[in-house]
């Protein structure tokens, strides 16, 4: 992050400790915030508690800072809104016009994964879940993959927390069992629902790149199991990463 230390304004200053906060992996110290922006630490406080008490940060417990739920929803409505939509929905256009199903671009939320964008099917029979549906993370294929994306030992950390429940008679409430899943997940690449979230529909999701940064979203498929298999869905695996890295150049080009 270039010329982010120096004296600026209270405004420049707070804009800085969320852009900060939203570029960590990981959640950071006060101590750490301060000497990142030059910023002595009482002053830091302040400015923590001013944005903590509007909702943009908030305190874990060991007291280190994070993004709080109004910073991911101004991240969620500028995506909706992106000068860069247009583009999003024609690659997905495409690929759903050479699949066959619906498609689209899914983020983790807190343990929920969260449906951006997406572009439905032409078939009368529709398994309707708009944009902004919240889908739990062990239950779809996007959410297995994305927790694939964590180290194993964080991974299990958050499973071995997390309170699952059947919503299918294939919905893996074995945590070991899930876990398996997960590891499985992170060496083929792939997402996969076999029925686990809705009796009859199946779906696999593929990551979008993001250059030398972790991945953060997927491309997904899924469709009713009358009209293919989960076996069919997986071979537009293929078709799916080329999507992927169209939707990366996308992703990572300037506002023009």
């Amino acid at each position: 992050m270039s010329n982010i230390k120096g004296k600026g304004s209270s405004v420049e200053r707070v804009l800085q400790i969320v852009e900060i906060l939203a570029g960590s992996q990981r959640p950071m110290s006060v101590s750490d915030l301060a000497e990142t922006l030059e910023i002595p630490i009482p002053s830091m406080y302040r400015l923590l508690d001013q944005l903590q008490n509007l909702g943009f940060v908030q305190l874990d417990l060991p007291g280190k800072v994070t993004c709080g739920k109004r910073t991911y929803k101004l991240a969620m409505d500028l995506w909706r809104n992106s000068h860069f939509k247009a583009e999003r929905l024609a690659i997905l256009q495409q690929l759903s016009a050479q699949i066959g199903e619906t498609v689209g671009i899914a983020l983790m939320q807190d343990l929920d994964v969260v449906y951006i964008d997406r572009v439905m099917s032409d078939w009368p029979l529709q398994i309707f879940l708009p944009s902004g549906t919240h889908v739990p993370v062990w239950a779809s294929a996007s959410g297995k993959l994305l927790l694939s994306q964590l180290s194993n030992e964080k991974c299990e950390r958050i499973v071995e927390k997390m309170s699952i429940h059947a919503l299918t008679t294939n919905t893996q409430t074995d945590k070991k069992q899930l876990m398996q899943t997960i590891t499985t997940t992170r060496d083929t690449k792939v997402g996969i629902d076999n029925e686990e979230f809705i009796p009859g529909m199946v779906a696999c999701a593929v990551m979008i790149p993001n250059g030398d940064q972790q991945a953060f979203a997927t491309v997904f498929t899924h469709g009713p199991t009358v009209r293919k298999s989960l076996d069919e869905l997986l071979s537009y695996v293929p078709l799916m990463r080329e999507a992927a890295n169209e939707l990366s150049v996308v992703f990572n080009q300037d506002y023009q």
